[in-house]
């Protein structure tokens, strides 16, 4: 952890409180809102990251950074991918292929005691972990932290004890060995309950629970709706040489302008296959087989495709440092 931290800071923790996607009511105030936000978060900071899951919200978060660094002459800062083993092929793929294309460092973190006792033992995605198998840092956080008494745990990303493990640990453990500060991060109000009283600036201090350290959350007010809006007019035409400048929105991977191709384009293979939410292999579906922007946003459940273990359990998660 920096010296001194957060006494360096001079960051409104209650900026956002009380507030929805309403009050940035057109795409062009929640842009300037997320610019603000990432300013300050560039330049508050000593030793900032980005969550980057290969979706479309950490993914909007990386093009701000990178609009604003370019501009102000700041760092563009690492990207932090938790690696839980149960991704899609086409998300490691997509991370690679963008992390090449602009230049960023990745920092991949893991559960690694959790990843070589099920390369050990040949596991698969639901097979029993023995609790008692595992080193004592994942020991206390089962028993201690998460209360969990039984003498197994299945191997899935989308339950209690899988999803603290795989991920919040994961990402607790990097943060330390990097001595990060602050983590900027693409959750949203509307995503899910839990996280709709989130600030800007969200203090994470308690070290009995996680390294000390900040989330800053520059697309809070952004709707699934407005992310997709910002991505075809402003995201894509801005990153990919030869996109009309005005935008376009495709009706399909086969639908892109100029000969283009989806290979060209920094949005995720599993959106336009249907995915709205990206989650592990095992445990999320597409909704349809449109697009996830050209489907029915308004009456639909965005995160419908997710297993509900998790989704139910998010607040106590999100306690526990997960995002």
């Amino acid at each position: 952890m920096p010296e001194g931290f957060p006494d360096y800071l001079d960051v409104d923790y209650t900026n956002g409180e009380g507030e929805t996607p309403d009050d940035y009511p057109s795409i062009q105030d929640k842009i300037e809102k997320a610019i603000e936000v990432t300013k300050d978060g560039l330049e508050q900071y000593e030793n900032p990251v980005v969550m980057w899951t290969g979706g479309k919200d950490s993914t909007l978060c990386l093009y701000f950074i990178k609009e604003v660094a370019e501009k102000h002459g700041y760092e563009v800062p690492p990207a932090v991918f938790i690696d839980h083993y149960q991704h899609f092929d086409e998300i490691h793929d997509f991370v690679e292929k963008w992390a090449d294309e602009w230049d960023l460092e990745v920092i991949y973190a893991r559960n690694e005691d959790v990843g070589a006792y099920v390369d050990e033992h040949g596991l698969e995605p639901g097979d029993d972990i023995p609790v008692d198998e595992l080193s004592e840092h994942n020991q206390h956080h089962i028993r201690n932290l998460l209360e969990y008494e039984d003498d197994t745990f299945p191997f899935l990303l989308d339950t209690y004890v899988g999803n603290h493990l795989l991920k919040t640990v994961a990402l607790n453990d990097a943060l330390e060995e990097y001595d990060v500060d602050g983590v900027i991060s693409g959750v949203r109000w509307d995503e899910q309950e839990a996280r709709a009283d989130e600030t800007f600036f969200s203090p994470r201090h308690d070290p009995d629970i996680y390294p000390p350290h900040d989330r800053i959350q520059p697309i809070l007010q952004f709707d699934e709706a407005s992310v997709w809006d910002a991505f075809w007019n402003f995201v894509v035409p801005d990153t990919v040489e030869g996109y009309p400048d005005d935008g376009y929105v495709p009706q399909s991977a086969d639908d892109l302008p100029n000969d283009l191709t989806q290979d060209d384009i920094p949005v995720s293979p599993k959106y336009f296959a249907g995915f709205r939410s990206l989650g592990s292999e095992v445990s999320t579906d597409k909704t349809t087989e449109e697009p996830a922007w050209l489907q029915d946003m308004e009456n639909t459940t965005e995160r419908a495709g997710r297993a509900q273990d998790k989704e139910d359990l998010m607040e106590r998660l999100r306690d526990l440092g997960y995002m």
